[in-house]
């Protein structure tokens, strides 16, 4: 048996100092130290155990040169001992062995365990250090349990190279920088550890470090609560993820950086940030009350959540941006200050099983080009929309109910939306679709819906099926201005406004479509609709089944009209088509048999057909401008932003009419005059506002009776199939004579690489209407100037009679700022000069690609505007009048 070796500072023990104990001590002794502090630096390299004799705290071992302790592959013990560095050097340093530092006390220098060491520390505290508490280096294998890491001037644990320690219980407060840093090729694992009041993110992961986390509570930090990046968690030896694939499995392994049952909260920013392309996973893990978002991950970030969390949130849930994976089964994103998920840029987003509620904005946001699945989840309680897509992004929503929303429950602003199998419930408006793509709405249920069912917005072209769509506030499905839906095998019950609305040549096929118990129309087609509607069934309305409105060429067939007072219900001008249909049950029927012509009923326009209108916000007709004085109207034209060539170009015209018709009236011969004109510009450059204007010039120097405009496309011109488009054609001209026709984008009427269309049909239509009523109407066609060079050259007609063009230019910033101001005062706001400079800067910076719209982007900048504001302002306690006015700099949306 190996007996004691006694150290005392006053000589009444073996030794007066640690180094002379430990050279005399052979392997397995122990060194039993008298309390007192001891300036010397201690080597063990044989199992050799330090105890201090009368416990924790009795004795004190400061460094001299080098470390005040350095275990060079040993094992043994080193208990209660306080050690100290005064230097920049480590106060324990250890390169081997399998030492057990227990119950002890570091200060002033850091605790490093590098080489091969493999050492147990239990029980111990480190604190007040220059610059790391407890370092990990090399290919070290150590267990920290029960220790406490405390007032650190960096970093509290640093794990560096390829080490792999486990740390148990670990407690790390108060630290400059990071509470635990992983980095290198490191690893670690982490188990029921607490790091709060960090001056940097608590934990950091970055390089190709692999940690995992287990049950640990992170909060209180200045910055993030957890931050990966670099390479960490990645996999390079597996085949890189594609866009068909989660991209978890083969970008980072199983796991990448794993987090188990992990907690953030009252982080000064983000919660947790995945960026770079590290690879991470969260299972179980809640992130609460945290000034920022939730979860980021960015860049060509990675990461699969199960089964976790976020609640309280200053800022949005789940972030996703640049090409990010992120994979969330059964996950919540609760109380969100911001969106619930938001997706940006080209991420990827799948969510299954998941709950988003009480989000502050839109729950689900898809923007950029952005792909989000959504599957068997729950969207419930927000102010804004439930799940929305915009921009070039894609959203596809399976077996997910939407609740509780303020605005649209699914809306598509822009980006393509698929929609199966779910259940919408007491929104604004259940479904708004306004996007060049053709979104997809099948097998769902709309129901209690304060506003409209199904608003599918002008110039959209979508597929419903198999929806069935009740109780509604106003109108079931409203299929906008020009757009092109197919409706089937759906229904439209109970709703407070008309079932099915059909707005101005809009040209839907819709097919066995049920409708029943509407406070208003089956069926409105506004003026110059069209479309196809088989096999349909409509009963129980409360104004006429079928209304048809002056110019509407729809085509019924097979359709069934029963148990309703009335039929059908036609403007002057309407020609619809009825083919095998049948009316039973109803009062007065006006129904035409088979091969006969319709005959109206209703006054020639809408106001008079009264109850035939459906319940909607009116939309302002046009002013007759026949008795306007032609001052008011040029001065309203000279009252436009920009466009000084297309004004001096009108006012030269003008003075031309107004010779015209002084010559005309002196008994003169009039010169030849072509007033039809050529519109080229750009989308947004107020090429419709000037049309609308110049018809109410005309009639003010008497030569057109009513000046009105009337607008169409194609769609509103060219038929479905052979002796359709003739027809069509001359209804919209027969409700354009004595004032403007209007065709917009007229170059769609020749599709270029196509010889045989009905567009052509129109055209030659159009030219024979024109020669035959020269003096009663007038033909702008409009649209980019490229394509209206094709369009005038396809017909040897239209060249003889569009001789003038009138050349939109694209606004400059200083004009976009103008407009803002122009809405900004119609609707009674307020821009300070600070705000008119910064507006001046935002449009000047401006990337004009395909989605600038000019005036369109404008008035959209506005909009967000008056929405940054609210959302601003609502955080006021008692507003002032000016703050509810005022739009401040801060108001103005991001760049694109």
């Amino acid at each position: 048996m190996t007996s004691a070796l006694r150290v005392a500072t006053r000589g009444w023990g073996g030794y007066k100092t640690l180094v002379a104990a430990v050279r005399d001590a052979e392997p397995g002794a122990l060194v039993s130290i008298q309390p007192g502090t001891y300036t010397e630096s201690v080597v063990l390299d044989r199992d050799i155990t330090l105890v201090a004799e009368k416990g924790p705290g009795t004795v004190r071992i400061v460094g001299g040169r080098g470390p005040a302790l350095t275990v060079k592959g040993a094992g043994g013990t080193v208990r209660g001992l306080v050690i100290e560095s005064r230097t920049a050097e480590p106060a324990v340093s250890v390169t081997g062995g399998a030492m057990l530092i227990d119950c002890c006390e570091i200060t002033g220098g850091r605790l490093e365990i590098t080489g091969t060491a493999a050492p147990t520390v239990r029980d111990c505290r480190i604190h007040h250090t220059d610059d790391i508490g407890l370092y990990f280096g090399g290919d070290s294998r150590a267990v920290v349990e029960s220790t406490e890491i405390s007032d650190i001037a960096a970093t509290g644990v640093l794990v560096d190279h390829g080490a792999d320690p486990v740390l148990r219980r670990l407690s790390v407060t108060r630290t400059g920088g990071h509470g635990i840093h992983v980095h290198g090729a490191a690893h670690g694992t982490f188990e029921n550890c607490e790091v709060t009041h960090t001056g940097a993110a608590a934990v950091a992961v970055d390089d190709t470090a692999r940690p995992t986390l287990r049950a640990c509570r992170i909060s209180d930090s200045a910055a993030e609560g957890i931050v990966i990046t670099g390479n960490a968690g990645a996999d390079y030896h597996s085949a890189p993820a594609d866009d068909t694939s989660d991209g978890m499995t083969s970008a980072g392994g199983e796991h990448g950086v794993a987090l188990h049952g992990c907690e953030v909260a009252r982080t000064a920013t983000n919660g947790i940030h995945v960026t770079g392309h590290a690879v991470a996973s969260l299972m179980g893990c809640r992130v609460s009350d945290v000034r920022a978002a939730g979860i980021v991950v960015g860049g060509a970030g990675r990461a699969r959540l199960a089964g976790s969390t976020t609640g309280d949130t200053d800022g949005t849930g789940l972030a996703a941006s640049g090409t990010a994976h992120v994979e969330v089964r059964d996950g919540s994103f609760v109380r969100a200050g911001g969106n619930g998920v938001y997706a940006s840029e080209a991420a990827r987003v799948a969510l299954v099983g998941c709950a988003v509620t009480e989000a502050a904005y839109t729950a689900v946001h898809a923007g950029g080009s952005s792909r989000v699945t959504v599957h068997d989840s729950e969207i419930r309680g927000t102010p804004e929309h439930g799940l929305s897509v915009t921009d070039q992004a894609v959203l596809t929503v399976e077996n997910t109910s939407v609740e509780d929303t303020g605005l649209c429950a699914l809306t598509a602003d822009g980006g393509d939306l698929t929609a199966r199998g779910c259940r919408i419930g007491r929104a604004g408006t259940g479904i708004g679709l306004k996007t060049e793509h053709r979104p997809l709405i099948d097998d769902c249920d709309v129901s209690a819906c304060t506003g409209v069912g199904i608003d599918i917005q002008a110039d959209t072209a979508a597929l419903v099926t198999d929806t069935r769509v009740s109780t509604t506030g106003a109108a079931g499905v409203l299929i906008g201005r020009r757009a092109s839906v197919w409706l089937a095998d759906c229904s439209i019950t109970d709703t407070k406004g008309t079932a099915l609305v059909v707005r101005e040549y809009a040209t839907p096929r819709v097919r066995g479509v049920v409708v029943a118990r509407t406070a208003r129309n089956g069926l409105y087609l506004a003026d110059g609709a069209a479309g196809r509607f088989d096999d349909c069934d409509i009963s129980v309305t409360g104004f006429p089944a079928v209304y048809v409105g002056s110019g509407a060429t729809p085509l019924l067939r097979g359709c069934h009209i029963h148990d309703t007072d009335e039929d059908v219900k036609l403007a002057a001008g309407a020609a619809p088509v009825f083919e095998s249909c049948r009316v039973d049950e109803v009062k007065s029927s006006t129904l035409p048999a088979e091969g006969q012509a319709p005959v109206p009923r209703s006054a020639p326009d809408a106001a008079a057909a009264g109850h035939g209108a459906p319940l909607l916000p009116s939309v302002p007709g046009t002013r007759g401008a026949s008795a306007e004085d032609l001052a008011d109207v040029l001065a309203e034209l000279g009252d436009l932003v920009g466009l000084e060539g297309v004004k001096q170009d009108v006012g030269t015209l003008v003075k031309v009419m107004q010779m015209v018709r002084q010559r005309t009236e002196a008994g003169m011969a009039a010169p030849p005059l072509s007033r039809h004109l050529v519109f080229a510009g750009n989308s947004g450059t107020g090429k419709t506002t000037v049309a609308r204007l110049y018809g109410r010039v005309l009639a003010a120097v008497g030569l057109l009776s009513r000046g009105h405009l009337v607008e169409a496309d194609r769609g509103s011109l060219v038929g479905e199939y052979v002796g359709h488009t003739a027809p069509r054609t001359t209804a919209i001209f027969n409700k354009a004579l004595g004032g403007v026709l209007f065709i917009d984008e007229a170059y769609a009427l020749t599709p270029d690489g196509q010889g045989a269309d009905f567009g052509r049909e129109a055209i030659s239509t159009l030219v024979k209407l024109m020669e035959d009523h020269r003096e009663d109407v007038v033909v702008i066609v409009a649209g980019y100037p490229d394509e209206m060079e094709r369009f005038i050259d396809a017909n040897p007609g239209l060249a003889s009679r569009f001789t003038r063009t009138l050349e939109f230019e694209d606004y400059d910033g200083d004009e976009l700022a103008r407009i803002v101001e122009w809405h900004a005062r119609q609707y009674e706001y307020e821009l300070p000069d600070e705000t008119r400079d910064t507006l001046r800067g935002y449009f000047g910076g401006l990337v004009r690609d395909d989605r600038f719209g000019n005036g369109r982007t404008a008035r959209q900048t506005f909009q967000r505007m008056t929405e940054r504001h609210a959302q601003r302002v609502v955080e006021l306690t008692g507003p002032t009048t000016e703050d509810l006015a005022t739009l401040l700099p801060e108001d103005l949306p991001a760049l694109r």
